[in-house]
């Protein structure tokens, strides 16, 4: 655990799988941010005033290590991001200790419930893809996905067809197919059950570019509310009233996130519900200068540090995640040179970082492992994939520099 002085302030604590986004946008809006993730990359420890890698082994493994972490921790809110809704009883745990802004145990448990989001959904005319607990009747044709239970950013899924091997029933679903484009939406649920749509995105899926795995989420582009065709966001504006409405009650709070898949025909199926901050609400907080933190914890009824409004952009914002091409150790050189890796930068990309869960030096990195987030913004959508895939194949050149030839 590492720590560093920082003036007197709010505290809040912010724990998950990686929560370097909210931790800096806590520290933005003013809070004393003290942090636990897998990873304790550079740019979170710059902002932290605590920051706790808990990805060890041993008696305590992942999530399990949050706990103890957590209690370490000075005493303060604390909230949570991705995937510990995989995980009630580790939210259950903390949250025994201090105050949770953010979705209850109980209500985490039950958007995930796939049964009970199906006759939900149905009843707002929204369209959810067959999903069952077993392949039994399930056809190995291909137009079915075997996903984990405990899923989250697109691990683990796989085509359903018979070269499938190896897969733990009690572990997984088998979720029918859809055709169309990935976004996701952004709400903000009040505890009195009131949603609000605060961003739509476009998720970049298994790109051969980023060294993705394939379904694994790689990125987001932000899709401005007024380019949503009416029919959509009207769909959109459904789904997020309805679990709201319906989850409330048991503790849904704060900001969630909905995936969705818009169909060529532009009918919109729900895959599932985040109920916590996601990966790409921080392309939001570029694009409206609302604070991701700010309006996360005013939701859930927490103190917010008094605001300076930054303003919205004037362009697009695009992220992608790049995972390793191989293994690697970082080292002071490599690191040196991402920033030049990302030249030129646009007028507005020169106001917020263009790199981020930047590694620490000596981090060993294995192959197929997330290396490092990179930003873009444009005035359309296919010149911020343009800037992203640059930048991707620089960074790609940064890391491979000194490295044996792989054939």
């Amino acid at each position: 655990m590492a720590t560093s002085q920082r003036p007197p302030g709010h505290d809040l604590i912010v724990v998950g799988a990686s929560v370097r986004a909210f931790a800096c946008s806590a520290a933005r809006a003013g809070w004393t941010v003290h942090a636990a993730d897998l990873f304790g990359d550079a740019d979170l420890r710059a902002v932290a005033a605590t920051t706790a890698a808990v990805g060890g082994c041993g008696e305590s493994p992942y999530p399990q290590s949050l706990v103890a972490a957590a209690k370490a921790l000075p005493a303060a809110p604390w909230c949570y991001t991705g995937a510990l809704e995989n995980h009630p009883d580790i939210i259950a745990a903390i949250a025994e200790q201090r105050l949770l802004l953010g979705t209850s145990a109980a209500a985490a448990s039950a958007v995930r419930d796939h049964a009970r989001l199906a006759d939900l959904l149905q009843t707002a005319g929204v369209g959810f893809p067959d999903t069952f607990p077993t392949p039994a009747h399930v056809p190995r044709d291909g137009t079915f996905l075997v996903k984990p239970r405990a899923s989250a950013g697109g691990r683990g899924i796989a085509v359903w067809d018979h070269d499938s091997r190896g897969r733990e029933h009690d572990a997984h679903v088998w979720q029918r197919r859809m055709v169309g484009e990935s976004w996701a939406a952004a709400f903000v649920v009040s505890h009195t059950g009131a949603a609000r749509l605060w961003g739509v995105s476009r998720q970049l899926v298994g790109l051969d570019w980023c060294h993705a795995r394939p379904f694994a989420y790689c990125g987001s582009l932000d899709l401005p509310l007024s380019l949503v065709p009416p029919h959509v966001r009207a769909a959109v504006d459904r789904v997020g009233n309805t679990v709201a409405t319906a989850f409330a009650p048991l503790g849904l709070a704060g900001l969630i996130g909905i995936d969705l898949v818009v169909d060529p025909s532009g009918n919109v199926h729900v895959i599932e519900i985040n109920p916590r901050p996601t990966a790409s609400m921080e392309l939001f907080e570029r694009s409206t200068g609302e604070s991701l933190a700010g309006v996360h914890v005013a939701a859930c009824g927490g103190h917010v540090p008094a605001l300076s409004a930054r303003g919205p952009g004037s362009t697009i914002w695009g992220k992608a995640v790049l995972f390793a091409a191989h293994d690697i150790v970082i080292d002071a050189e490599r690191l040196a040179s991402l920033q030049r890796a990302c030249l030129p930068l646009t007028a507005d990309e020169t106001t917020w970082p263009v790199l981020a869960d930047i590694p620490c030096v000596g981090t060993a990195i294995p192959a197929a492992a997330p290396l490092l987030t990179v930003f873009a913004a444009a005035a359309d959508h296919a010149r911020v994939l343009g800037r992203l895939r640059h930048r991707a194949a620089a960074i790609d050149a940064v890391m491979s520099a000194g490295e044996p030839t792989r054939h």
